[in-house]
């Protein structure tokens, strides 16, 4: 079993995680989980809902599990089984940018990615109230690391 590996490094005005874990599937498996908006709250214990399509150009709202917290970013940079981007925020005062990257191995395998940056004028106001994300990025992997895995076999 492969654990995922997170990074965070906090800047004056910006914010940044990434987590990397190697997934025993294929990546069009992990795309289909990531792109399946209505079956994300079935394996992903860091997400209650998320309306909308995931596809370009869409606007989600995404839920977020014990709070009122609903994220609304758009969907970018979309090219399936590869990469895609959701940005979110208000441009120069606040903007959070998440990308998921898969690279698939040769062997069956993908390397997964994903990593947000925060980044604007008002970090420095709002970084005392913002989490550690490092626990919720590793639940976040473990999460789809598994889900695919399982249904691989």
């Amino acid at each position: 079993m492969t654990e995922p590996v997170v990074v965070q490094r906090r800047g004056a005005f910006s914010l940044f995680c990434r987590v990397d874990v190697t997934v025993h599937a294929g990546a069009e498996r992990i795309w289909a989980l990531l792109t399946d908006a209505p079956g994300f709250p079935r394996w992903n214990s860091t997400v209650a809902r998320i309306e909308g399509d995931i596809r370009e150009g869409e606007r989600l709202r995404v839920h977020v599990p014990g709070t009122e917290r609903v994220f609304t970013p758009r969907v970018l940079g979309v090219l399936p089984n590869e990469r895609m981007t959701w940005r979110g925020g208000l441009g120069l005062l606040f903007l959070g940018l998440r990308t998921f990257e898969l690279r698939p191995r040769g062997n069956g395998a993908t390397d997964f990615t994903m990593a947000e940056r925060f980044s604007g004028l008002l970090i420095p106001l709002l970084k005392p109230s913002m989490p550690d994300f490092r626990p919720v990025f590793v639940r976040y992997a473990d999460d789809l690391r598994r889900e695919a895995e399982q249904r691989a076999l």
